[in-house]
């Protein structure tokens, strides 16, 4: 029945300006009106990322419930993990609004939001008061507020208030809504930022507090800086690699309004261009480093390539947009025939498969 309700909820809500479209999705949440999944995941999708045990390697990405509201019903939906934020240490509006764009015929969404939230005191306490359950995998996303006279400081506070509750932290250095924050990324800024992140995190870890440490990268940068950038995260021993944000790239659209929107780009059209960078990754860390996939996931076939361009999980945002929650059942649902068709007994068989193919996509559109 809740799959029919959510089939006849989409067109409403695309029917409406996207941005409230997306906080009456977010009022239902919290009311509880969304479907429960019922039956357990097939055994073979669970496996260890991180030193987490993940029931299945699909997980909401961040930006959907940026203050942490409703983290539990994706987790009841059938969700292997949900990831809030992203937060900044002092509340902030965000951008000027209209932010948020939505075209149906590049099955995509531009958003120039700008890291919109009700700072981390906010999320800290529906976190805390979600820890004492600790049932379910959530990571939180921390980023730097817009009027920051130090950044990195920025992130700093957000490694000391979430490492007692978060299952992992990302850091997100790679929001194209925020001026100057891509710059982290550059080498010897990353350096920086990475030097004092980890020496955040050590500080925690003495008190008992030691979550994995993720970094967020974007797939606009440039290909000639991505070796050494990825060399810097693994000397600073960051626990995994998420690729990738959206990306202020517009190829190939079928709608040039659209394209014509300020913001970040997500959504089918970035599938390509992310999954090819997060390939090269793969290559460039020979599979030493764990990584998320993030990008254009709106189907079982696209997680699956996903997979074995390297994802050990993967996340979706955008999918949900056009598809709905049915999406999630769907997803799982293809990996685990995926499985059967090709001989294997777990997900982790399956990532990497086919990264030397999709890294060779990267290297040719360089």
């Amino acid at each position: 029945m809740f799959s029919t309700l959510s089939q006849l909820a989409l067109p409403l809500l695309h029917a409406l300006e996207p941005e409230r479209a997306h906080e009456l999705t977010l009022r239902a949440l919290e009311a509880g009106i969304y479907p429960r999944s019922e039956a357990p995941d097939d055994p073979r999708l669970a496996q260890s990322v991180l030193g987490i045990s993940f029931a299945n390697p699909l997980g909401l990405a961040a930006g959907f419930d940026k203050d942490a509201r409703v983290p539990r019903a994706f987790l009841d939906m059938g969700c292997g993990f949900a990831e809030v934020g992203t937060l900044t240490p002092v509340a902030q509006p965000g951008n000027a609004r209209p932010r948020v764009f939505r075209s149906m015929d590049d099955r995509a969404v531009i958003n120039a939001l700008g890291f919109p939230n009700q700072g981390h005191r906010a999320a800290l306490n529906r976190l805390a008061r979600r820890a004492q359950a600790r049932n379910g995998v959530i990571g939180v996303n921390i980023g730097a507020n817009k009027a920051s006279s130090d950044r990195i400081a920025d992130y700093v506070a957000g490694v000391e208030a979430f490492a007692g509750v978060a299952d992992y932290l990302t850091v997100n250095i790679s929001s194209p809504n925020t001026p100057g924050l891509r710059d982290l990324q550059g080498p010897q800024e990353l350096d920086k930022l990475l030097e004092r992140v980890m020496a955040a995190r050590a500080e925690a870890a003495e008190e008992g507090r030691k979550p994995p440490l993720v970094v967020k990268l974007s797939p606009d940068i440039a290909a000639a800086e991505l070796p050494e950038t990825v060399l810097c995260l693994e000397r600073h021993g960051v626990d995994a690699i998420m690729v990738a944000n959206t990306t202020l790239a517009r190829d190939g659209l079928a709608d040039p309004t659209f394209g014509a929107r300020s913001g970040g780009l997500s959504g089918a059209p970035l599938f390509e261009r992310s999954t090819a960078m997060l390939a090269k990754v793969f290559v460039l860390t020979e599979g030493r480093m764990q990584l998320i996939g993030v990008g254009g996931i709106d189907s079982g076939a696209r997680a699956i390539a996903k997979i074995e361009a390297g994802a050990s999980l993967i996340q979706l945002y955008t999918g949900l947009v056009f598809e709905g929650p049915p999406l999630i059942s769907a997803i799982k649902t293809g990996i685990s025939g995926h499985l059967s068709q090709n001989g294997l007994q777990s997900v982790g068989q399956m990532v990497g498969r086919r990264a030397q193919e999709w890294a060779k996509k990267y290297e040719d559109a360089a």
